[in-house]
């Protein structure tokens, strides 16, 4: 019988695959939204196949970004492994969204354009990020069916990176106070210390509450099955048999659908990322192309329907599709693999032992 600790510490796995297919998943699923047009699984679900993906990443990333940060023990080492993932390949998107998709797609003069102080207002915001996301370039898509937006996907960026700051606080107080001062006062102050960093950032005014609860309990579920992985068993019957309560429970009511599906995502996940096997694990081989989809995918969405604002959903999915691939595959090879490279560099000059390449 397995458990899920016999399989954490091998890259050999289809996370690769699946934040993907997840990404893929949000692309069609703006495909729908970008048009108007109500998703097939919003009305049976509640939930759209775009919020779905994202609690997948969430997921993925609170159980591989932990296993980073207990494996490394460092935190300069950790922020820098998540700030090299992160932003070398977004800056380059931004970029391009502005210098070459704004300047070509704008309705305004090149002039008036290039001289908007609303232009280097997004520049620095999408690419930075902390300082609040800004979605409109002057002049940019003011007609399409939903006007204005350059790049809606951003959004999660934020709370992904409140969910790396956050789970560096705790590991810090665990380990700086909880293990080395074992008085009850000290544990005391580690719970105190914690939910004040949970109640900062909940009411932190760039993010929205309900969307912070989801993906705080999205991400530290992750988290915990990394934590709890020498207890929790991997079996394709108990698998099969979550999917099946899942699916049942949609035809109860939407609220226990929905509690169903949050007990039953992470196992799910973590199950399809590991017993599979066989021919999946050839993707591996390929690269990580999914946060160049995630984040490329919706500008190229809009600009198509600048284009042909009647585009057909379908129409509309596999074209973007097809030049999303093109720029998330640049991506990876050009700016995000060779970014995480250098992070190894860097870790051997603090660090001369540790030889593996970070991909998480």
């Amino acid at each position: 019988m397995k458990y899920l600790a016999d399989f954490s510490e091998s890259r050999d796995n289809n996370f690769n695959l699946i934040r993907l297919l997840a990404a893929l998943a949000v692309l069609f699923g703006h495909s729908y939204a970008l048009l108007r047009q109500p998703e097939p699984l919003g009305a049976s679900l509640g939930m759209s196949i775009g919020s779905i993906a994202v609690d997948l990443f969430f997921v993925t990333s609170g159980y591989l970004v932990t296993g980073s940060l207990m494996t490394r023990q460092k935190l300069p080492d950790y922020f820098l492994a998540r700030v090299l993932r992160i932003f070398p390949g977004l800056i380059c998107m931004v970029l391009l969204s502005v210098f070459a998709l704004g300047a070509v797609f704008t309705s305004l003069p090149a002039t008036s354009y290039f001289s908007s102080s609303a232009t280097y207002q997004y520049l620095f915001k999408c690419a930075s990020i902390v300082t609040g996301m800004w979605y409109t370039l002057p002049g940019l898509f003011e007609h399409n069916p939903y006007p204005a937006a350059v790049n809606g996907s951003l959004w999660t960026l934020l709370y992904e990176l409140v969910m790396y700051v956050l789970l560096a606080v705790f590991w810090g107080l665990y380990v700086y106070v909880w293990k080395r001062y074992r008085h009850w006062l000290a544990r005391v102050l580690v719970l105190a210390f914690s939910a004040l960093a949970i109640y900062v950032v909940r009411h932190h005014y760039l993010l929205n509450m309900a969307e912070f609860d989801r993906l705080f309990f999205m991400f530290f579920s992750g988290a915990a099955y990394f934590l709890l992985r020498k207890h929790i068993r991997l079996k394709h019957g108990f698998a099969i048999g979550t999917m099946l309560a899942l699916v049942l429970s949609h035809y109860i009511n939407q609220q226990v659908f929905t509690l169903a599906y949050y007990l039953s995502l992470p196992y799910l996940l973590l199950y399809l990322a590991y017993l599979p096997a066989g021919r999946l694990r050839m993707y591996n081989r390929v690269g990580d192309y999914s946060y160049g989809v995630y984040i490329y995918a919706f500008p190229i969405q809009q600009a198509l329907l600048s284009l042909a604002p009647q585009m057909p959903v379908v129409i509309l999915t596999v074209f973007a599709t097809a030049f999303t691939m093109i720029f998330s595959i640049s991506s990876w090879h050009v700016i995000e693999e060779p970014a995480m490279r250098a992070r190894l560099w860097l870790t051997r000059r603090w660090k001369p032992q540790q030889t593996n390449l970070d991909t998480l």
